[in-house]
């Protein structure tokens, strides 16, 4: 054989072993489309198997990996719409049910159906529910400027001991209307933190109230308390407490539990009380023992 043919077959080698790499590659080629199609269609559980050593290996991992992300989001997305359809369906309850009890109360009153003490009764039932209406509603704009970002901050160096007395001297006559008991025990020596004190303000009130409104106690113990590394702010009370399986939700935004300490409101307190205490660079965790004591512990790092 001449030099004429051997190059011959060399060349007609060479050309079969193309086409057949190329007769591979459009296989390949219509197999992930097959499964793109599929994708498109709403399945985003297929994957394409990766041949090792391939030439389309990086290219079908990178389908895969973009398919997967597309599928979590659109996990994700559907979540956050079935919270989104769960929190309306709560608010919705939460405003509704006051709302026609406050007027179902004062159409009575109107009507002239009730008189004397009981009339008197059933403006202070009223007037309860529109305050109930009005700590909402407050609380709603809370949430509702957290969620999209728009609460402004403003952090200064603050003595976390003062402003823990100020919050609390507010709540000091409701304690003694309401007849329970306190303990209170601050330090007179400064504790300088940065922090913004409008959000501190507004998660311990957040607190406080949820303690108020929901343990049913007649005993509530505080204290604040600085080490080397961090100041422990420490609310306790003896009230009916939180069930062992509720615990780790209570900070989820409207979170519906068995406890009677939980569904008497909508839950977004103490939602927005641990996203207030984050932002100030704490962190906040409860214990409780149902009927005995809950404890609620507050953490700023220093």
């Amino acid at each position: 054989m001449d030099i004429k043919n051997i190059i011959i077959v060399i060349f007609l080698f060479v050309i079969l072993s193309l086409v057949r790499k190329i007769m591979h590659i459009k296989k390949e080629i219509d197999r992930i489309q097959e499964v793109l199609i599929d994708i498109k269609n709403g399945d985003y559980n297929r994957r394409i198997l990766i041949n090792k050593n391939d030439i389309t290996e990086k290219l079908c991992h990178d389908i895969n990996e973009i398919t997967l992300q597309s599928q979590n989001k659109l996990i994700e997305q559907k979540q956050s719409e079935q919270a989104y359809k769960s929190l309306m369906t709560s608010l919705s309850h939460d405003v509704k049910t006051p709302l026609a009890s406050m007027v179902g109360y004062l159409e009575a009153v109107q009507e002239g159906l009730v008189t004397g003490d009981e009339k008197d009764d059933y403006i202070k039932v009223s007037l309860s529910k529109a305050h109930y209406l009005k700590d909402f509603v407050e609380k709603l704009f809370d949430w509702v400027k957290l969620d999209s970002g728009e609460w402004k901050f403003s952090f200064a160096v603050k003595d976390l001991n003062e402003l823990t007395r100020h919050v609390v001297s507010d709540w000091i006559p409701i304690f003694e209307e309401k007849h329970i008991s306190y303990e209170i025990e601050i330090p007179e020596r400064e504790c300088n933190i940065r922090i913004d004190e409008n959000a501190y303000f507004r998660s311990l009130n957040n607190i406080i109230n949820n303690i108020i409104v929901h343990s049913n106690c007649d005993r509530v113990h505080l204290k604040l308390e600085k080490s080397d590394t961090k100041v422990t702010l420490t609310i306790s009370d003896n009230g009916n407490g939180i069930s062992e399986k509720d615990l780790p939700y209570i900070f989820d935004r409207m979170y519906q539990a068995d406890s009677s300490r939980l569904t008497k409101g909508s839950g977004l307190g103490l939602s927005i009380a641990k996203e207030l205490l984050r932002v100030n660079n704490a962190n906040i965790s409860v214990s409780s023992v149902p009927n005995i004591k809950t404890v609620f512990i507050v953490e700023f790092a220093i």
